[in-house]
């Protein structure tokens, strides 16, 4: 069984999720948060494979939650699941450590076939469009640009502090910083706009 823990500051959405994933075999709902903290305190106490994370919640930012779920120490598989999961949010999910990202809009078999391989240890993350790691690379500091290009080939937090003989605190305030330097860009009003 796929033990999942979904995150999201909607009721009826949290509802929904739990009835679709209560009829699809394999995977059981651990636990519901509305928001940053509750969903850290409920991770630590049901260790789920999978955390399901909406990127907009009330008390905070979906991507900080990602990266606060990975520091734990049975980090589950994360995946933002939002109405703007959109290629542009793609690099910050990367920087965040998210395994995948899923657009609400989506098919619920897409939603559980992602869902599966991130709980496999794999990755459902859109490809980069053009000139977007151009642009994102100038919203960041010079020094963030080695963790950048470590974390865009998947290395974890502890790899990355190895890597760079860095103190895993550092790199962890540095992925922090940077997180909030992408997602300030990531208006999901100018998002929606841009689709028309």
């Amino acid at each position: 069984m796929i033990r999942v823990l979904i995150v999201d500051d909607h009721p009826a959405l949290r509802r929904g999720l739990v009835a679709a994933l209560r009829y699809e075999p394999g995977f059981v709902t651990i636990g519901v948060a509305a928001g940053m903290a509750a969903a850290l305190v409920e991770a630590e106490r049901s260790i789920p494979d999978v955390a399901l994370v909406d990127y907009q919640l009330a008390d905070g930012d979906g991507l900080i939650l990602c990266h606060e779920l990975k520091l734990l120490p049975k980090a589950p598989g994360v995946l933002i699941y939002s109405a703007f999961a959109r290629p542009e949010l793609a690099m910050a999910a990367m920087v965040a450590g998210a395994d995948a990202i899923v657009n609400k809009g989506a098919q619920l078999e897409e939603l559980f076939g992602a869902i599966r391989t991130v709980a496999r240890g794999g990755t459902a993350l859109p490809r980069l469009r053009p000139g977007a790691v151009e642009r994102d690379v100038a919203r960041l500091e010079p020094e963030d640009l080695p963790i950048l290009g470590l974390r865009m080939d998947g290395a974890t937090l502890p790899e990355i502090a190895s890597v760079l003989r860095v103190d895993e605190r550092d790199v962890s305030r540095r992925l922090t910083a940077m997180l909030g330097r992408l997602a300030a860009a990531l208006d999901p009003g100018a998002m929606t706009r841009a689709d028309g």
